[in-house]
């Protein structure tokens, strides 16, 4: 019997378009740069994925920038070089307490310069604290400019809020949230890494500036992302790699032509049967979470009650210890999450769950099970047979699990 693999968010197996299109690109050498025909193919390939990628969120191609994956894209949206030069001294960045810690930590903006948006208990964004905080000088704003009223204001201000969070799967309100820092005249940033691929056109859908997507989260290769910009308007004064002036000049060095093919080829075929997977993946989510509560009705399902991506279910059962789960379920041929792949191997308290005052007791216990393409109802029933073994086991010795 093989194992059962409940992990997507963390990681998701390579695709077989991807992998087949990546074969083939190993066979094709020369540099994209390059003027003769070796180059040209080399280029023509990433241009064709880069029109995939466009197509499947409602981009322009040049508004697409390969990136080494969601890190470095974030890393590369978080600059006050967004701004006019005359503006950048006064940039501020707004992040979310949920975001992925290449977010949180704000990349090259000065620490006294960033202010953490709070979250409801039901880990989603406080948007009437964030239209308060970025409003609150409308007025003065606009009596300074009242001989122009119909002049935009620019603000040096940008906004970067995650649209699903990796750990909970709970959705975000970006469309609201853009309008708010728009209307403020501030720019924002969306890390869409975890909805790619689970919700259509994210550029249309969100409204965002900018958005960040990783391509081994839907099934491309690892080690590739993108940053991919509205339009025109929103320009990277200061790339984060510079060198031979690829990308456009916004992203330097040679081009993974491999990567990018692969994420190209997975974008085409996570397009093609999205409708279909995501309903079924989330019938999937709702058998697994109605029979953990019919195992455990201690079970707490975090953000049960909110918009959720579909194929998400982040528990705990307090007092639980979720190490000793996640390593008890792997030796019983299940693998899952204690929560973000990114902070494995820290027994530590979920930053999302502390932002949504989750106490510890209960973050400690948590677990992420995370569905995908490959998912059946025959990995759904061996993951509770499993959960039950454990968790009838602990309840005999008194949550020592």
């Amino acid at each position: 019997m093989g194992r059962v693999y409940l992990d997507y968010n963390a990681s998701a197996p390579l695709l077989e378009p991807a992998k087949k299109a990546m074969i083939e690109a190993f066979d094709v050498f020369g540099n994209g740069s390059s003027v003769h025909n070796q180059g040209r193919e080399v280029h023509g390939r990433i241009e064709a994925a880069r029109e995939a990628l466009a197509n499947m969120v409602g981009a322009r191609a040049q508004d697409v920038i390969f990136t080494s994956g969601g890190t470095e894209a974030n890393n590369l949206a978080l600059t006050p070089s967004l701004f006019p030069k005359d503006m950048q001294p006064q940039a501020r960045l707004y992040v979310s307490g949920i975001e992925h810690p290449s977010v949180l930590n704000g990349m090259r903006f000065e620490k006294d310069k960033i202010t953490v948006i709070p979250v409801t208990r039901d880990g989603v964004v406080d948007v009437e604290w964030l239209r308060s905080e970025l409003l609150s000088t409308e007025e003065a704003v606009d009596e300074t400019n009242k001989n122009e009223p119909n002049k935009k204001q620019i603000k040096p201000l940008l906004v970067s809020v995650m649209a699903a969070n990796n750990e909970t799967g709970i959705v975000q309100p970006i469309a609201e949230i853009a309008e708010i820092v728009h209307e403020a005249g501030g720019l924002l940033h969306s890390d869409c890494v975890q909805v790619l691929g689970k919700m259509p056109l994210l550029l249309p859908m969100t409204n965002a500036d900018l958005i960040s997507v990783s391509a081994h989260k839907i099934g491309g290769p690892q080690g590739v992302g993108a940053l991919i910009l509205k339009d025109a308007s929103v320009v990277l004064r200061d790339p984060l790699v510079t060198g031979g002036g690829q990308e456009l000049k916004r992203r330097g060095g040679t081009e993974n032509m491999a990567g990018i093919v692969g994420f190209g080829a997975a974008a085409v075929a996570v397009s093609e049967s999205f409708a279909a997977d995501q309903a079924r993946i989330r019938d999937l989510r709702d058998q697994l979470e109605t029979g953990l509560q019919e195992i455990s009705p201690d079970a707490v399902i975090f953000g049960k009650d909110v918009s959720r991506l579909g194929n998400v279910c982040c528990f705990a059962v307090p007092g639980f210890s979720a190490e000793t789960q996640v390593i008890q379920l792997d030796l019983m041929n299940v693998s899952v999450s204690s929560g973000s792949a990114c902070s494995s191997g820290k027994v530590d308290h979920s930053h999302v769950l502390k932002a949504m005052a989750v106490k510890e007791n209960i973050s400690f216990a948590a677990l992420r099970i995370s569905l995908g393409w490959g998912s059946s109802v025959d990995d759904v029933e061996r993951f509770l047979e499993a959960w039950e073994g454990i968790y009838t086991r602990a309840k005999k010795r008194g949550h020592a699990a």
